[in-house]
């Protein structure tokens, strides 16, 4: 009888176990990445990291370039606008222009003043005044010569104002077309004058070709 009685409980136990339906795996699922998803397309996301003023930076330096910099530049110090305007071979040029007019500025002035004292000691009408040249040159011939270095002694001064103006008017003029295209698509030639010579008269036409 406890033999029987064991025998259905397994049997029970049996069938129960095998009714046991298998729960199969759930996948986890970040509700966090589901709102929120990381989409990458061709480096866009990337892109938009870059500064705003990365684009001006690659800009040409000519479109950066201030035609009233230059202007400015040159009027502090000469020669400072064309080496902004990249024309380095034109500062030099610049720098001698005014050190020779400063030079013949010093140079006649001093010749000046140096015969203007003898031509005072000349004419001043006192016996123990003696000029350097010690009576051997007359004091109208000294009076010319005075005249002669002061007259170029103010045309350095004016040489100084001309170079210094020129040099501003160049910096200037040079920063204004900076951004003039120069380029191989621009071409001048000659030909004959059709119509001069339908007409059998010589003639020459001048043609500016723009591609």
């Amino acid at each position: 009888m406890r033999g029987s009685f064991t025998s259905l409980l397994l049997a029970l136990g049996i069938s129960c176990a095998a009714q046991v339906d298998v729960i199969p795996t759930t996948p986890v699922v970040d509700s966090v990445a589901v709102a929120d998803p990381l989409i990458v397309t061709g480096g866009e996301e990337a892109n938009a990291a870059v500064p705003a003023n990365a684009a001006k930076d690659t800009l040409d330096w000519r479109q950066r370039h201030s035609p009233r910099r230059a202007t400015l530049y040159s009027a502090v110090l000469p020669g400072a606008g064309q080496i902004y305007n990249r024309k380095y071979w034109k500062a030099p040029i610049v720098w001698a222009g005014l050190g020779a007019s400063l030079y013949f500025v010093q140079r006649n002035g001093k010749e000046y003043r140096r015969y203007k004292d003898a031509y005072i000691a000349v004419t001043d009408g006192d016996p123990t005044t003696i000029d350097e040249f010690e009576g051997r040159v007359g004091a109208s011939q000294l009076l010319d010569v005075t005249d002669t270095y002061r007259k170029w002694r103010d045309m350095s001064y004016i040489a100084v104002g001309l170079v210094y103006i020129l040099n501003i008017v160049d910096a200037s003029v040079d920063a204004n077309f900076v951004r003039f295209d120069v380029s191989r698509d621009l071409s001048v030639g000659l030909q004959p004058a059709l119509g001069l010579t339908a007409q059998g008269a010589p003639g020459l036409s001048l043609c500016v070709a723009l591609r």
